[in-house]
């Protein structure tokens, strides 16, 4: 009450907005003697209806009942929320009062993994985040204890190996202990008896005094930071923009003065290769000839009917020799020829006899 926040060794936690909420912590010394009044404020999302309670909290000290032994736990099986059920944390005080056997034992923190540096676990297989409990008792610790001081037993958690000790079934049924994170700490020797260092309790360091900003602040006037942030740059950008656009338009030496700085006779050698150069293009869109007129379609001799052009449009005239062997020639006859010694010559002529009969042709 009277501040923005809950003290720094108390901690609220609530899973879901149907779930209860739960307050837990562990005051220390400084805190002891003064009352604290933590203000609740609850509303109904549905009808919006508001509640308030105010909780008082009364630090006593401890000194009246000394617990110099004291054992922390480190449960990985829990939250803290279903640590702090009554009833749970009387069955995990009944499992350590079994082992140790104490006249007193208490519990005397009791924080989660996540406060501790721990990650959120994921969330398969109904995994916990764990949670580290610290228990008092005035009596020394018992043989079962002490049995993670062995050196068998540190080389094994050094090798992330579990740890053989004979109690840990009086504790494996409902919770899973991780030996290789148990702190023993003896106060009356003021020494760890396990460890060299010795975790933190999980409460925040106190700041003091909430002290809030006074009313009668100054308003600030913005107006530089605005020049500094926004007008600098946009004048240096504007400056650079009108220095590059002189170059760039305002210094170009055009195509007439780069040609009255060109001799005569490099422009007249440009200008023939040029002309070259669109005559060979010229030429080379024409390249398309027509087929002769021996390749159009003409009647067989014999039968009448249309024979194919000698060359089809898919034939390939690149392979065709440039002049044809009679015997490649079609239509063809060879007769004997009378020569001037009795001899007979052989004289290849095509027949056009049937070729043109339908045709008037002068001879």
């Amino acid at each position: 009450m009277g501040y923005p926040d809950r003290p720094g060794w108390l901690r609220y936690i609530q899973r879901t907005p149907y779930s209860d909420g739960v307050l837990y912590g562990s005051p220390t010394v400084e805190n002891v003697g003064k009352p604290t009044i933590i203000e609740i404020t609850a509303y109904n999302r549905r009808t919006f209806e508001t509640a308030r309670h105010n909780l008082i909290i009364n630090i006593m000290s401890a000194e009246d009942f000394p617990l110099p032994y004291q054992a922390e736990f480190f449960i990985r099986n829990m939250n803290v929320e279903e640590m702090l059920a009554s009833e749970v944390l009387g069955d995990f005080l009944g499992a350590v009062k079994n082992v140790w056997q104490p006249e007193r034992l208490n519990a005397i923190n009791i924080t989660s993994a996540l406060d501790r540096g721990g990650r959120v676990p994921l969330p398969i297989n109904d995994m916990k985040e764990g949670v580290y409990v610290m228990v008092g008792a005035d009596v020394p610790f018992s043989s079962c204890l002490r049995e993670v001081e062995n050196p068998q037993n540190q080389l094994r958690c050094s090798q992330e190996m579990e740890p053989v000790i004979t109690c840990d079934k009086k504790f494996r049924t409902q919770f899973h202990i991780d030996w290789c994170k148990i702190s023993l700490v003896d106060n009356t020797k003021q020494v760890s008896t396990f460890q060299e260092v010795i975790r933190g309790e999980g409460i925040l360091p106190d700041g003091g005094e909430y002290k809030p900003p006074s009313d009668t602040l100054k308003s600030r006037d913005y107006y530089s930071d605005f020049l500094i942030t926004l007008a600098v740059p946009s004048a240096i950008a504007l400056v650079l923009f009108l220095i590059l656009a002189y170059i760039m338009c305002c210094r170009r030496e055009g195509v007439e003065k780069r040609n009255m700085q060109t001799p005569d006779i490099q422009l007249v050698h440009h200008s023939a290769i040029q002309k070259s150069t669109k005559e060979l293009r010229d030429m080379s869109k024409n390249r398309e000839i027509a087929w002769p007129l021996s390749t159009l379609p003409v009647f067989h001799p014999v039968t009448g009917e249309i024979v194919p052009p000698l060359h089809t449009d898919s034939y390939d005239n690149t392979s065709m020799p440039l002049m044809q062997t009679q015997q490649n020639l079609p239509h063809q006859t060879q007769i004997p020829q009378q020569q001037s010694a009795g001899e007979f010559r052989m004289t290849t002529f095509q027949r056009f006899e049937k070729l043109y009969a339908h045709q008037d042709i002068a001879l």
